[in-house]
C-alpha cells in the first residue's frame, strides 16, 4: 500500500487551525483579547514567510492548554471544531482523501499544528494516521512544553521517518500534498510531490521543479 500523506491547514482547509484555535480563545475571553491577537498575527505572518521561531511559537500557543484543566479545554475543543472548522471543510479535499481510501493507499496527515488542535480534525476527515506537534502532558495536564521534535519543515521529515520505522512502511509510490513553501523539504523526498493552491514561493518551486499543481477550492 502506497503512502498518501496530506498537510491539513490550507490544503484540506480553507483555513488555519492553528490560527483560529487563537481567535477562538479570543472569543472565549480566556486569554488577553489585545495581546494574544497580535501575538497570534505575527506568528502566522512569520509562519508565511518562513521566518517563524517554531519554539517561540509553541511557548505561546501551549500556554493556555496549562492553564485549564482538560475536560474544560475538550469541551472548548468540540465547539471550536463545529463551529470553526467544520465550515472550512473542503468538499475536494474529501473527495481527494476518499480517492486514495478507494485506492487501498494508507492516509496520513502531517502538520505542524499541535495534536491537541489537529487530533479531531483528523478523526474528522476519516484519516487514520496522524502526525502532529505533540503537546507535553504530565499527570494528566497539559504543561504548555511541547513533547519531542515539532513536526514543522525539517522536523516533518523526522517525525515522518520514526513514523515510517513504528509502521514498518516506506516512501516507494508516496505521494504528499501541500499548499506551503515550508513543507519544501519532504515535497522533496516523496516519489510524488503535489503542490495544492500554493503560496508564491512553493508555486515557483514548483513549476521549476515541473511538479503538478491543484486547486480544492475551485
Amino acid at each position: 500500500m502506497a503512502l498518501a500523506i496530506f498537510d491539513l491547514d490550507n490544503t484540506l482547509l480553507c483555513g488555519d487551525s492553528d490560527h483560529l484555535w487563537g481567535d477562538f480563545l479570543i472569543k472565549l475571553g480566556v486569554v488577553d483579547a489585545d495581546r494574544y491577537k497580535q501575538a497570534n498575527d505575527r506568528f502566522y505572518r512569520e509562519y508565511s514567510e518562513g521566518k517563524l521561531d517554531i519554539f517561540e511559537f509553541l511557548h505561546f500557543s501551549l500556554k493556555p492548554l496549562s492553564e485549564h484543566a482538560p475536560d474544560t479545554l475538550y469541551a472548548w475543543r468540540e465547539q471550536f471544531v463545529s463551529e470553526k472548522i467544520e465550515p472550512i471543510i473542503l468538499p475536494a479535499g474529501l473527495q481527494l482523501i476518499q480517492k486514495h481510501r478507494d485506492a487501498g493507499d494508507t492516509l496520513l496527515i502531517i502538520t505542524a499544528t499541535n495534536a491537541f488542535v489537529t487530533a479531531p480534525i483528523a478523526k474528522r476527515l476519516g484519516v487514520e494516521h496522524l502526525i502532529a506537534t505533540t503537546p507535553e502532558m504530565v499527570d494528566g495536564r497539559y504543561t504548555g512544553r511541547v513533547s519531542g521534535t515539532p513536526s514543522y519543515q525539517e522536523g516533518k521529515i523526522e517525525r515522518l521517518n520514526q513514523w515510517l520505522t513504528k509502521h514498518h512502511h516506506n516512501l516507494v509510490g508516496s505521494r504528499f500534498y501541500s499548499d506551503s513553501h515550508n513543507d519544501i523539504p519532504l515535497l522533496e523526498i516523496v516519489d510524488k510531490p503535489v503542490a495544492v493552491d500554493p503560496d508564491k514561493t512553493l508555486t515557483q518551486h514548483a513549476q521549476k521543479r515541473e511538479w503538478p499543481i491543484i486547486s480544492l477550492r475551485k
